[in-house]
């Protein structure tokens, strides 16, 4: 078994959680700026206003802004053909609404892309990445309010025409379900009510397919595709009633899927909608949008299963260590209390393809686990490199036995990097150690783990390797 010639084998990061320097070269205030550090148990606070002596994660970051060129070059001897990465969309307009772009921001990522291209790894760009800009939040209610949507198409065709013929693969927004889960992470929205996250989904969604239309028209070799947060769930039993609470958790997740591929609201959520007395802001022109603005390929993160029955109902909070009233006595956890289920990636890779027949792509998978610094300076960490060889083994399965379409496989995160669900560093993913701790101290230095070797073979063998110690 191997996986397929042209397999894009990489990593995955997000501009917020790595590039730190958050006020350099005429960067504006992002709502990942104001969020505060956490910790596993202590939910990061949002302020109003930066507050004197307060720590925020996103300032400092690993300093990739200052070391991209460092850790490209790691990338490259990785093995990488494709690196994920998101722009700042407030190093670009830093308010969010100006008409020009800053030119200071997109020079910045076009040394980006001059180090990629220099060490021939793909490109694959996430326009908007839990960092809406604090002034469309101040100045407009952020995503809620249509005038985004031509904010955020302002920027979407700022950076396709820049890049144009240098960057073919797009992602429109990072983990888009999240308005359900996290909507201030996903868009600014600080409201519980259902109605508002609604109406700022449909937004989201509407500018998705917009940016879709123009990335085509820009240039036809752009693809442009979805990013699913990977929520997957088993039912508690075989009980009917715990059958159908799966099937409507799976639902809220799903339905935003269900419109960037299908190109339309699916009955059953206009039909939610109408019991729940929400009326979605459509205008004439819209349905035609979203229809003519469907993704080229679904990608999504995948990092655990939850288990769902009668008892999950209402609004869904929390990223991916969700609390849904139920427990999998047959997986083990992480530090985190994030069950580990490799063979669920099979079965959501052929769930995914099964409901939409888009090619896929994995686009976040890793473990979030505490590191040890021995002595000589090295770090032996076994359980995240049989993490990924499982993840990676039930993934060629997908391709091989079950003939599931798979374009790539980019990890979280190849270098550590700020924890977007705790705002730590401790809770690190990367096969490269970073030396920065959880207040953001350190030299910042970068350093191979055992798993950067691990890694490094799997890419260069396309996946044979995963069978030697398997």
């Amino acid at each position: 078994m191997a996986f397929p010639d042209g397999f894009l084998w990489g990593g995955a990061t997000a501009a917020n959680q790595c590039e730190g320097a958050f006020d350099a070269d005429g960067k504006g205030l992002s709502t990942a700026d104001v969020m505060t550090a956490g910790a596993h148990g202590i939910k990061r606070r949002v302020t109003p206003e930066l507050e004197p002596g307060t720590y925020y994660p996103s300032h400092t970051a690993i300093d990739h802004y200052h070391h991209y060129r460092e850790d490209i070059a790691l990338f490259a001897e990785l093995g990488f053909t494709c690196y994920r990465f998101s722009v700042n969309w407030t190093r670009i307009f830093p308010e969010g609404d100006e008409e020009q772009p800053n030119e200071a921001g997109l020079a910045f990522y076009d040394g980006i892309l001059d180090e990629l291209e220099r060490h021939g790894i793909e490109p694959l760009v996430t326009i908007s990445h839990f960092e809406t800009p604090l002034g469309l939040v101040e100045k407009y209610g952020s995503w809620e309010n249509r005038a985004v949507v031509d904010c955020y198409l302002r920027y979407a065709r700022t950076l396709f025409t820049r890049w144009r013929g240098r960057v073919h693969l797009w992602l429109t927004f990072n983990e888009i379900n999240c308005m359900s889960t996290q909507p201030w992470v996903a868009a600014g929205i600080a409201s519980e009510d259902e109605g508002v996250r609604m109406r700022a989904a449909y937004h989201q969604l509407l500018a998705s397919a917009l940016a879709t239309q123009m990335a085509h028209e820009i240039d036809p070799a752009n693809r442009v595709g979805a990013m699913y947060a990977g929520h997957f769930a088993y039912p508690a039993s075989p009980d009917p009633a715990d059958v159908i609470g799966t099937m409507r958790f799976m639902q809220r997740m799903l339905f935003y899927l269900d419109v960037m591929c299908h190109g339309s609201y699916p009955p059953y959520k206009l039909r939610e909608l109408e019991r729940q007395g929400i009326a979605l802001p459509v205008e004439p022109g819209d349905a035609e949008a979203l229809a003519a603005g469907t993704v080229d390929f679904v990608s999504y993160s995948y990092y655990n299963t939850h288990v769902t029955g009668a008892k999950t109902r209402g609004i869904i909070k929390g990223m991916n260590g969700l609390d849904t009233g139920y427990k999998n006595p047959h997986l083990n956890r992480s530090d985190w209390g994030w069950t580990i289920d490799p063979t669920g990636l099979r079965f959501s890779l052929n769930l995914l393809y099964e409901r939409y027949r888009r090619p896929l792509m994995i686009v976040e998978n890793g473990l979030g686990a505490v590191d040890t610094v021995e002595e000589d300076g090295s770090v032996h960490d076994p359980y995240r490199i049989a993490y990924m060889r499982d993840h990676l083994l039930e993934l060629e399965c997908a391709i091989e036995h079950d003939g599931v379409p798979v374009m790539g496989y980019t990890m979280w995160g190849p270098l550590d990097i700020v924890s977007a669900s705790t705002g730590e560093m401790k809770k690190r993913y990367g096969v490269i150690y970073v030396d920065v701790d959880d207040g953001g101290c350190g030299t910042f230095a970068r350093s191979r783990k055992d798993s950067f070797a691990w890694y490094q073979k799997v890419i260069a063998t396309n996946g044979a390797s995963l069978h030697e110690d398997a």
